[in-house]
C-alpha cells in the first residue's frame, strides 16, 4: 500500500523496523487490524514487508533490528516487533529483548490477537490427524451403531459429501443408507 504524508513524516522515510532507507517503502497494517487508520500501519522496506507478509522469520540476523524497533513510541511498531520477536523465542537475543521491554497491555493484546484467533478456530481432523473439509469423502474405521435408525453402519462404509458440525471439531454429518447422521471424527479416515 502506498505511504501517505503523515506516515512518511512519522517514519522519516525509513523502515520502522530495520531503519532501511529503501526507496520502495510500503505501509503494512498490523493484523488483525486493517488499513483504515495510520495508527494501525507500519512503514516497511521491501525486505521486511515481504518477510513479514510471508511469515518468514528464518533470517534471524535480519530480525535483530527488532531489538531497537520494540522501543518505538508507535504502538503499531511495538505490536509488530513483539509479534515477530515472539516467533523467534528460540533465539537468546530475542528472548532477552522480550524480557527487558515493558509494553502497554493494549499493545500486547494487539500483538497476540491474531494468534489467539487462529488458535480458536475449530479444525476437524480424522482418526489419523488429516484435516477434513466440507464435501470430503470419508471411510468408517469401525462398525457404528446408528441410534434412532436401527442399523449398523459397517466398517469400510464410504460416506460422501460430508458436512462439518460448525461448533464441534469432533463431529461431522453424512448420509448413510439415506439417513443423515452425526459421525464422530475419531471413527473415520479421509478418502484419497
Amino acid at each position: 500500500m502506498a505511504i501517505n504524508t503523515p506516515l512518511q513524516t512519522r517514519s522519516n522515510n525509513a523502515c520502522e523496523l530495520c531503519s532501511s532507507n529503501d526507496e520502495n517503502l510500503q505501509a503494512y497494517a498490523v493484523p488483525p487490524k486493517t488499513n483504515d487508520s495510520n495508527d494501525n500501519m507500519v512503514v516497511l522496506c521491501s525486505n521486511c514487508f515481504s518477510k513479514t507478509a510471508a511469515s518468514d522469520y528464518t533470517d534471524t540476523n535480519h530480525w535483530r533490528c527488532l531489538t531497537g524497533s520494540i522501543w518505538s513510541e508507535t504502538p503499531a511498531v511495538q505490536a509488530l516487533s513483539f509479534k515477530i520477536l515472539s516467533k523467534l523465542k528460540a533465539e537468546d537475543w530475542a528472548m532477552e529483548t522480550l524480557e527487558s521491554v515493558f509494553l502497554d497491555e493494549s499493545v500486547l493484546e494487539w500483538a497476540n490477537a491474531e494468534d489467539e484467533l487462529e488458535a480458536s478456530k475449530i479444525v476437524h481432523k480424522d482418526s489419523y490427524g488429516v484435516v477434513l473439509e466440507t464435501g470430503d469423502t470419508v471411510i468408517l474405521t469401525q462398525n457404528l451403531n446408528v441410534k434412532g435408525a436401527n442399523f449398523i453402519a459397517p466398517k469400510g462404509t464410504t460416506v460422501r459429501k460430508i458436512r462439518l458440525v460448525a461448533d464441534n471439531a469432533e463431529q461431522i454429518e453424512g448420509k448413510i443408507e439415506g439417513d443423515t447422521i452425526v459421525i464422530l471424527t475419531k471413527y473415520v479416515r479421509k478418502s484419497v
